[in-house]
């Protein structure tokens, strides 16, 4: 795996740098580590990430499209449970509602038919750290991993229980083939560079706006977890650097942020 960062801005939006308040809002007491570990994933993600994501930018839209929607809709049975586990019905139901919708019409997930023009159900990811918030535990110290980028404690935490949600995990664990592990890895590294490739010029905006991109990248993070738990408006958010985060787009086919800056 490699690190990506891929950072989704609202359209003609202005990055603007948070560094000044980040301190205030999150817990960092590993902060000496975490920015040497930032660096690395920076130095990987300019040398491996961005140069694959660059090509794939090159893909006609409607195949890139068509691969988000089929990565989306392999994530159903982690987001249902994640919905269940939080109680959210109506979530539940959006959730088997959509994937329903998406693989019986939508060629098996290649077509958001469920979401239509953005007027039917969007998709919302779930996953156990939000579920952990849900439940109110607090989101612990700020980490920053490496190759994964950002999280906290309860997300890094989390990934254990998605880990053991997913089918493909079971499939791999009962399977004496490689087949399983193939998709798996398969599936990282497309959501990966689909992700970056997305963003490419709002992260790079940012990056040169930020007058400390690590405390910007520290403070969204932290901000766009909490309006993911609430499922505000924008639960989907803007994806911050890491592979496990996506973004949606409007009807004009521009980024869209969870965040107010």
């Amino acid at each position: 795996m490699v690190c990506t960062l891929a950072l989704g801005l609202a359209s003609c939006a202005t990055p603007q740098n948070t560094a000044g308040t980040s301190a205030t809002v999150v817990n960092d007491p590993f902060e000496d580590v975490n920015r040497v570990i930032f660096d690395v994933n920076l130095a990987l993600d300019k040398v491996i990430v961005r140069p694959f994501a660059s090509l794939y930018g090159e893909l006609p839209g409607g195949i890139k499209d068509s691969i988000r929607n089929f990565l989306r809709n392999l994530k159903t049975p982690v987001i249902l449970a994640n919905n269940l586990l939080q109680g959210d019905i109506q979530g539940a139901s959006d959730t088997v509602g959509r994937f329903l919708t998406n693989t019986i019409i939508g060629l098996g997930g290649l077509f958001d038919v469920a979401n239509g023009n953005g007027k039917g159900i969007a998709y919302r990811p779930e996953d156990f750290g939000q579920t952990l918030g849900v439940w109110g535990t607090s989101e612990g110290p700020y980490l920053m991993l490496p190759i994964l980028g950002p999280s906290n404690l309860r997300d890094t935490v989390g990934m254990v229980p998605d880990y053991f949600m997913d089918p493909i995990t079971w499939w791999g664990i009962n399977s004496d083939k490689d087949l399983p592990t193939v998709i798996a890895i398969g599936r990282r590294v497309l959501e990966t560079v689909d992700t970056r490739s997305r963003n490419m010029k709002q992260l790079e905006d940012l990056e040169a706006t930020s007058l400390d991109f690590y405390a910007t990248i520290r403070s969204l993070y932290h901000q766009q977890r909490e309006n993911m738990i609430r499922n505000g408006d924008e639960a989907e958010g803007a994806p911050i650097p890491s592979v496990n985060f996506e973004i949606d787009e409007d009807d004009d086919g521009k980024a869209k942020a969870a965040l107010v800056q």
